[in-house]
């Protein structure tokens, strides 16, 4: 039992490794891409196609990556994953409805409204969703 959980763990700790990497990944690819065209390449064609297949494939991998992670949590991690995922699909299509017909009607925000500000909920949103089921199994 001691080594079963042991490699447990072990599969964790390197799954949560590449996860991380993928996901760096995926984040400086989509700087690069949000950034790159004005102040790098002054919006060379070329280049920006790269950027963009660049930012797809990072995305791709970070995607297996979450998949592999998945696969690689045992039944209980599983759960704690899933349910952190519901919750977040579920703030986050409630927000984006919400956000997004706000703007619609004609309301007058210090901001523009851009889907980039969903993000800033989604995280969060997840991160605090997976500690609560983390510590709710304990």
């Amino acid at each position: 039992m001691k080594q079963a959980e042991q490699t447990l763990n072990q599969r964790i700790n390197q799954s949560n490794k590449h996860l991380a990497i993928w996901t760096g990944t995926w984040l400086v690819s989509t700087a690069l891409l949000a950034f790159g065209p004005k102040l790098i390449w002054d919006f060379a064609t070329a280049l920006t196609i790269l950027a963009i297949l660049l930012n797809l494939a990072a995305g791709a991998g970070m995607t297996m990556a979450n998949i592999r992670h998945l696969q690689s949590l045992d039944e209980l991690g599983r759960k704690v994953f899933l349910d952190a995922a519901a919750i977040t699909l579920g703030v986050m299509v409630v927000f984006g409805v919400c956000y997004e017909l706000v703007s619609f009607a004609g309301a007058q925000f210090a901001f523009e409204a851009r889907i980039s500000h969903i993000y800033f909920v989604l995280g969060p949103t997840f991160f605090i969703s997976m500690l609560i089921g983390t510590r709710r199994y304990k």
